[in-house]
């Protein structure tokens, strides 16, 4: 374990999770008036059971956080019927390596990648711009509802899936990215700046 937590790094992170003094005791194996003496400084716990603590609150964020924590919005998308040569223009100014196509009542229909592109120019070369999204899509993008479990992102996310796609009520709601949950937990897990 590198990184301990100070007292006051400990109740920032508990309380940036979501989680109460009692809640996090639970979880950790440990009273709840020790997390509470820890976050005051009134006591020196041994290292075992400072990391046990953190460790519950690892696990707190893998298996208990919503991935609605962790998805940007609002999504950029483009219809089946838009052009290369336009979402290209999308994808470059807005710094995005894939894009949801959606048909005509906005159900999500496919996906266009970098190496959809990159495919049809290899193959048409300046034919390629008289194209549409719908004549070089991929498969749409999994999807997940707002409520699911930043475990399930992550495990998706390692199965060399770039991004997935939130919904709620049937419409999309956000995206989630690689990068969204390095950001998660990068932000939840520095040492400083708190």
């Amino acid at each position: 374990m590198g990184f301990i937590p100070s007292p006051r790094e400990l109740r920032e992170l508990r309380r940036r999770a979501g989680l109460t003094q009692a809640e996090l005791a639970r979880r950790a194996g440990v009273s709840q008036s020790l997390i509470a003496r820890i976050e005051a400084g009134t006591v020196n716990p041994r290292l075992s059971t400072l990391a046990r603590i953190y460790e519950a609150l690892r696990e707190y964020l893998e298996e208990e956080v919503a991935v609605d924590r962790v998805m940007h919005f609002p999504v950029i998308t483009v219809n089946i019927n838009d052009g290369i040569e336009q979402i290209i223009k999308l994808m470059w100014e807005n710094g995005i390596s894939q894009i949801p196509v959606l048909d005509s009542t906005g159900d999500v229909v496919g996906t266009i990648h970098e190496r959809d592109l990159i495919d049809v120019f290899l193959k048409y070369r300046e034919k390629a711009l008289s194209l549409r999204a719908v004549n070089i899509m991929s498969g749409p993008l999994p999807i997940v509802s707002r409520k699911a479990k930043l475990s399930t992102v992550i495990r998706l996310l390692h199965a060399d899936v770039p991004a997935i796609l939130v919904v709620e009520s049937g419409k999309i709601a956000g995206i989630v990215t690689r990068s969204d949950v390095i950001r998660f937990l990068a932000g939840f897990w520095r040492e400083h700046g708190y």
